[in-house]
C-alpha cells in the first residue's frame, strides 16, 4: 500500500542508510552507494562527498540523482526519491556535525569528524529537490 505523503517524508526524515542512484552513461546502469543522507519533511534532501568522488562527478554530469531508504521490520517499507541537484557546496561544519550526530553514538562524533578532517579531504554539501516519489508499506 502506498505511504501518504506525511508518511513518506516522515519516514524519509529518519536516519536510514540511503541508496544513492545516479546515471553512469550509456550502455550502463546506474552507480549505486550506500550514503548518508539528510531529509526534514517539506524540505531539501542533502548529503555529503567528496567533490571529486565518482559518485560527484556522475550526479554533476547528471544533474539529479535517486535516493532509496527502506526497513524491513516491523514491515518492509520503502521509500525512493529523484530530483535534480539544487546546490553543490563547500561542507559547512555544522552541517557535517549535524549528519554525523544522525549516524554515529555521541561519544564517536568528535573522534570521526577528527578522522575526517585529517584523513578524508575536502567535502562538499549537494543538495537535491525530491520531485518524484514511489513508497510502499507491504505489511
Amino acid at each position: 500500500m502506498p505511504l501518504t505523503p506525511e508518511e513518506r517524508e516522515s519516514f524519509l526524515a529518519e536516519p536510514h542508510i540511503g541508496a544513492l542512484s545516479v546515471s553512469a552513461g550509456p550502455d550502463r546502469g546506474p552507480l549505486t552507494v550506500p550514503i548518508w543522507y539528510q531529509y526534514r519533511p517539506g524540505g531539501e534532501l542533502w548529503l555529503v562527498t567528496g567533490p571529486e568522488s565518482e559518485k560527484m562527478r556522475r550526479i554533476r554530469a547528471a544533474g539529479r540523482f535517486s535516493l532509496m531508504v527502506q526497513r524491513v521490520q516491523p514491515t518492509v517499507r520503502y521509500v525512493s526519491v529523484e530530483g535534480p541537484v539544487t546546490a553543490v557546496e563547500p561542507m559547512p561544519d555544522a552541517e557535517h556535525r549535524e549528519m554525523v550526530e544522525r549516524y554515529l553514538p555521541p561519544e564517536q562524533v568528535d573522534g570521526y569528524l577528527a578522522y575526517a578532517a585529517a584523513e578524508l579531504g575536502e567535502h562538499v554539501l549537494v543538495r537535491m529537490r525530491p520531485e518524484r516519489w514511489l513508497s510502499a508499506d507491504l505489511g
